[in-house]
């Protein structure tokens, strides 16, 4: 289960960084759209809790697209307030949470369905795992975008690489996951 564990690390890094992109932004930031095409924040965790809560439902019994989802109202920007929104944000990622902290090691090469397409349940959350990071690469643009100068780096900051790097090489090696810090 040492994969499963740095799984879930690597979700949890994602879901922080979300938030923290979230966090630097104005409630009206989280609603602003580019153009009528493009999606503001608030819809992409809309898009993101209707897709985790369909996928990790009943995760290993029922198809991943279930009957009760609707993927096209997703996109509807109709959440009202950044609490509507991270209520979504957090019941999406506590469903996910659930679902893989229930998961057992047997259960790693079981055949799970989304659209009726098999996978083994690592398939399976392997594509979540570059579904959902994709997304929440697009929260990040747009929340940069709105905080400008005042944008705090979620990683390491322009100009920093030199003495980030040197920390680290100064230090001996060690196996680490890198969400560990």
């Amino acid at each position: 289960m040492h994969q499963l564990d740095s799984i879930l690390k690597q979700f949890n890094y994602y879901k922080e960084l979300g938030e923290k992109a979230m966090e630097q932004v104005s409630d009206e930031a989280l609603f602003w759209q580019a153009n009528p095409e493009s999606n503001s924040i608030a819809t992409i965790v809309k898009h993101l809790w209707g897709n985790m809560m369909s996928r990790w439902t009943d995760f290993l019994e029922s198809d991943g697209e279930k009957p009760w989802r609707e993927r096209e109202a997703e996109f509807e920007n109709d959440l009202q307030s950044r609490a509507e929104v991270m209520q979504k944000w957090n019941e999406g990622w506590t469903c996910l949470f659930n679902a893989l902290q229930s998961l057992k090691t047997e259960n790693r090469e079981r055949i799970i369905y989304i659209r009726n397409q098999g996978h083994t349940v690592q398939e399976a959350i392997e594509r979540q795992l570059a579904h959902y990071p994709y997304h929440i690469g697009q929260i990040i643009f747009i929340a940069k975008l709105h905080a400008t100068e005042s944008w705090k780096s979620l990683s390491i900051p322009r100009g920093g690489t030199m003495d980030y790097n040197q920390q680290k090489f100064e230090q001996e090696k060690k196996r680490a996951h890198f969400t560990d810090e």
